[in-house]
């Protein structure tokens, strides 16, 4: 465990330090290590600023920290900043990345309305924008996710576990792990509650209702739950705080790897290492994850990709529907664990 925690603190200090190129307005998020890369490549030194709700969480750290090297390797300058989860921080970060002539700014928002004017400072300037996850108005493109569709594919994969182990006199009692204060969140979660009740057959009970995205807050919640509710076995949320979080919980409450009674899961989304090694150790509580591209690797080369279709222009003539791309969704299983677990 103390391995894993090294490993995630280390992840996050290599997005933190690695990165630079449009200033930070004295932000603490990036560092400067004094060689950005050159300009050798399709960046050509071109300026590239990042935003992102909270570069704590495992997922966001991990997925960052490939595509930093990715935009290195091809002559980017880039900055990549967490705001924490705080709407005006934000905007900050934003505003600066304006200020130092940034080429492309991508932002995935805490709040896409908070955010909406400062992107269309950044287009006003000449700066071109991408959003990670929601249907913005003032961007060059937005990269998403059909957070509804993903919620009923996690809620989906829950069900067949519940399926499996449950029947309506031996009910699942279920912890549902959402983030409601953020729209896609909120979006997510109500999609894995459709989900549940599409795909189930009259077996299950919600007993409890958490939030959290971060792995220490979603371990201390699903503890106060389990002494409220022993028999809470069926867990889903989602991100990988809320799969990471609660299974801690779980192995805790069980006595370790290895006890876990066959009858408790957790099933939710995002790819990270620790739910990877979960999931391939085949002894904790982790049953499932329903993914994005794949591996952090894959992820931040779709990213980048999309960098390069933006600034090349691909998406200059579009507006409405035609700027929003969607991302594909996979589970993630013993069939493909091993491909993806060499990518992160």
């Amino acid at each position: 465990m103390k391995k894993k925690v090294l490993s995630a603190i280390l992840c996050i200090a290599m997005v933190a330090t690695m990165l630079i190129g449009c200033s930070s307005g004295g932000s603490s998020d990036s560092g400067d290590s004094g060689d950005s890369g050159s300009d050798e490549g399709s960046g050509g030194g071109k300026k590239i600023g990042i935003t992102v709700q909270n570069i704590e969480n495992a997922y966001w750290a991990g997925v960052m920290s490939k595509l930093g090297e990715i935009l290195k390797e091809n002559g980017y300058e880039a900055t990549i900043v967490g705001c924490e989860e705080n709407a005006s921080t934000q905007i900050s970060q934003i505003e600066n990345f304006i200020t130092s002539g940034c080429d492309l700014i991508m932002v995935h928002p805490h709040d896409a309305d908070a955010v909406e004017e400062s992107c269309k400072q950044a287009l006003d300037a000449g700066i071109k924008v991408m959003c990670w996850d929601n249907e913005m108005e003032n961007t060059t493109a937005n990269w998403v996710l059909d957070n509804t569709e993903l919620g009923k594919e996690i809620g989906k994969t829950a069900a067949n576990f519940i399926n499996e182990h449950y029947t309506a006199d031996n009910k699942a009692e279920v912890c549902v792990i959402g983030k409601p204060d953020t729209q896609v969140l909120l979006e997510r979660q109500q999609g894995i509650e459709a989900g549940l009740e599409e795909n189930c057959e009259d077996n299950y009970e919600i007993v409890a209702t958490i939030e959290g995205v971060v792995n220490n807050e979603v371990q201390s919640q699903a503890e106060t739950v389990l002494q409220a509710h022993p028999d809470c076995k069926v867990w889903v949320g989602v991100g990988a705080g809320a799969m990471i979080g609660s299974n801690t919980a779980l192995l805790a409450e069980y006595g370790g790897a290895g006890n876990i009674p066959e009858d408790v899961g957790v099933i939710t989304t995002d790819v990270t290492s620790e739910q990877l090694d979960a999931l391939q150790a085949g002894d904790e509580a982790v049953r499932a994850i329903v993914g994005f591209e794949g591996s952090n690797t894959d992820t931040a080369q779709a990213c980048y990709e999309m960098f390069e279709k933006i600034l090349n222009g691909e998406f200059d003539d579009v507006s409405g529907d035609e700027k929003n791309v969607y991302r594909p969704t996979m589970e993630i299983n013993s069939d493909n664990i091993e491909e993806i677990q060499a990518g992160m």
